[in-house]
């Protein structure tokens, strides 16, 4: 007499993002859980469905109103956070509930606020399991009373082509040409436009390149609060900078500069970074962070807040090109040893496996 075979039940886990931030790694890993047969609910802003297109991912997207998020948890065997404020608002949505909590470590480093510091101890130690993208986040996520954290390095997602240009390969050249710099060498820093960026410094940076001949075109892609402080710089200074706001294709930009460079106070697995080394860019960043264990030797670090040595490694580079050719070999070497998309959706998959162990 043959037995009835087992039915295997289905993962459910609701992915809680706070902003737009982190949107490209979640849609990659819904995608990959999707596609090992989990149920993937997105809970996010609605501009972040409408950028990352979750459902397209093969997850269900709910808005990241409260009640929505209660309402998604409900059901879910596994609740996953990106980012220190999605998980507050995820610890509380499972208040009551005996759903496990995991969280992707997006916070930390110096400067942090005594509110901002409560808020990251709080849910460093609600979570089942904290992981964190560098060696530092994991440490700071320890020190702050998690149970468990683990270090899961973030693979960056392959750029999604846009509409208009659905060929990933765009020739640098077209690049160049659009921003006015065919025959100038392009610099290049990618983020939001907060203090922990470092723009400050790297505005002071900038007035040692307006010696240079030809003269370097810094362009930064991103938009936020420091933008009326950085134009007002810029234009007092007569520094060879541009403000292009937020771009989808940055990635595009990214492969058409010279030299990209990375100012922050504090990063963790720095995308930025990551993007440059991959498509062999020469990368000039802060010593601070994950930087110098993501890096290693493939890029020039200087300390933070230092504007002289940040000018100094800028002007090295345009000034050598062997050095520049150099680091992007060295660059591409350097990503081929980091986990891939397919590596970071095993890991997480074998984490919410080990949760459900715990529940059995």
């Amino acid at each position: 007499m043959s037995s009835s075979p087992v039915s295997v039940p289905v993962l459910r886990t609701v992915q809680v993002l706070g902003g737009a931030s982190g949107g490209a790694h979640v849609r990659s890993l819904a995608t990959g859980l999707a596609a090992r047969g989990v149920r993937v609910t997105v809970c996010a802003p609605v501009e972040a469905e409408g950028e990352y297109d979750f459902t397209g991912a093969g997850a269900r997207f709910t808005p990241d109103a409260v009640s929505a998020l209660r309402a998604a948890c409900v059901e879910a065997d596994v609740v996953h956070a990106h980012g220190v404020r999605a998980g507050m608002r995820a610890a509380l949505a499972l208040r009551g509930r005996r759903v496990p909590l995991v969280v992707s470590w997006h916070g930390g480093g110096p400067g942090a606020g005594r509110l901002s510091r409560l808020l990251e101890r709080h849910v460093a130690r609600a979570a089942a399991i904290v992981l964190g993208a560098s060696s530092a986040q994991v440490d700071l996520a320890r020190r702050l009373g998690a149970r468990d954290a683990r270090l899961a390095a973030v693979a960056v997602p392959a750029p999604v082509p846009l509409p208009q240009e659905p060929s990933a390969a765009v020739e640098p050249g077209k690049v160049r040409a659009e921003l006015g710099v065919v025959e100038r060498p392009l610099l290049i820093a990618v983020g939001s436009l907060v203090a922990r960026r470092g723009y400050g410094v790297l505005l002071d940076a900038a007035r040692a390149w307006r010696t240079l001949d030809p003269l370097p075109l810094l362009v930064i892609a991103g938009e936020g609060p420091m933008r009326e402080e950085l134009v007002r710089r810029i234009q007092l200074e007569g520094l060879p900078v541009r403000l292009l706001g937020r771009r989808r294709d940055a990635v595009r930009l990214l492969a058409a500069a010279d030299v990209a460079i990375l100012p922050s106070r504090w990063e963790g697995r720095s995308p930025l970074a990551q993007e440059a080394l991959r498509v062999g860019v020469p990368l000039v960043a802060t010593a601070v962070g994950g930087l110098p264990e993501l890096v290693g030797d493939a890029g020039v670090l200087v300390p933070y807040g230092d504007a002289d040595a940040l000018a100094a490694a800028v002007t090295g580079l345009l000034a050598d090109p062997a050095r520049r050719a150099e680091l992007s070999e060295a660059g591409r070497a350097q990503a081929g040893t980091w986990p891939s998309e397919d590596d970071t959706v095993a890991q997480v998959l074998s984490v919410y496996d080990e949760l459900m162990a715990r529940r059995r």
